[in-house]
Parts: structure tokens; C-alpha cells; sequence
């Protein structure tokens, strides 16, 4: 097999080797914990964060609201179903209770009828 590339050892060993040193010289050119770039820089992400902590909070009040504002209103129909329900039911009693009424009346009124017939004999 031939490679289009045909370094020597050395050569390949002197790059890595300058590899390695660029790579180290850029890791040490790297400004330290105290420079006051990297401390504004997380100064500002320490704001960040507590911004987006508080917009999450308000968020969750939000929902929260919400959600107890929904089911008060799913109370409220609960309970006005359950009064609709109730008057109805007393509205059927009451219809029957005028239906028993009339019944009794119209019983009366045949009772009375046949007494006045045979009275009349």
C-alpha cells in the first residue's frame, strides 16, 4: 500500500510535538478565574440565570392561578348542575303532588256526584 503522504517518523513526531506545545501555549494564554472579563462574564450569567429563575417562578404562579381558577369555575358548575338537579326534583314533586291533588279532586267530585244521584232517587 502506498501513502500519498510519506513523512518520516521524526517529522510526524516534531508536528505532534508542535502540536502539543501550540496547544498548551493557547491553554496558558487563557485568562484566569480572577481577570475581571471572566468575572463580569459571570456576574452576567449569574444574572441570566436569576432572570430566567424568576421568569420560570412567575410562570408557575401563573399556572397555578390558573389552575385554581379553573377549578373554582369547575366548582361553580358543579354546584349550580347540582341546584338545577335539586329544582328539578323538587318542581317534579311538586308536580305530583298537585297530580295526587287533582286525582283526590276528581275522586271527591265523583264520591260527591254519586251521593247527589242517589239522594235524588
Amino acid at each position: 500500500m502506498s501513502f500519498q503522504n510519506s513523512q518520516a517518523l521524526t517529522d510526524r513526531l516534531e508536528a505532534a510535538s508542535k502540536a502539543r506545545s501550540e496547544m498548551l501555549a493557547r491553554f496558558r494564554a487563557r485568562p484566569t478565574a480572577d481577570d475581571p472579563a471572566v468575572m463580569a462574564r459571570q456576574s452576567a450569567r449569574s444574572a441570566l440565570i436569576a432572570a430566567r429563575e424568576t421568569r420560570a417562578a412567575e410562570r408557575e404562579v401563573l399556572r397555578l392561578a390558573e389552575v385554581a381558577r379553573a377549578e373554582a369555575a369547575a366548582e361553580a358548575e358543579r354546584l349550580a348542575a347540582a341546584e338545577r338537579v335539586e329544582a328539578e326534583r323538587i318542581a317534579s314533586e311538586e308536580r305530583a303532588v298537585a297530580k295526587q291533588a287533582e286525582l283526590k279532586a276528581q275522586r271527591d267530585a265523583r264520591y260527591l256526584a254519586r251521593k247527589a244521584k242517589a239522594q235524588r232517587r
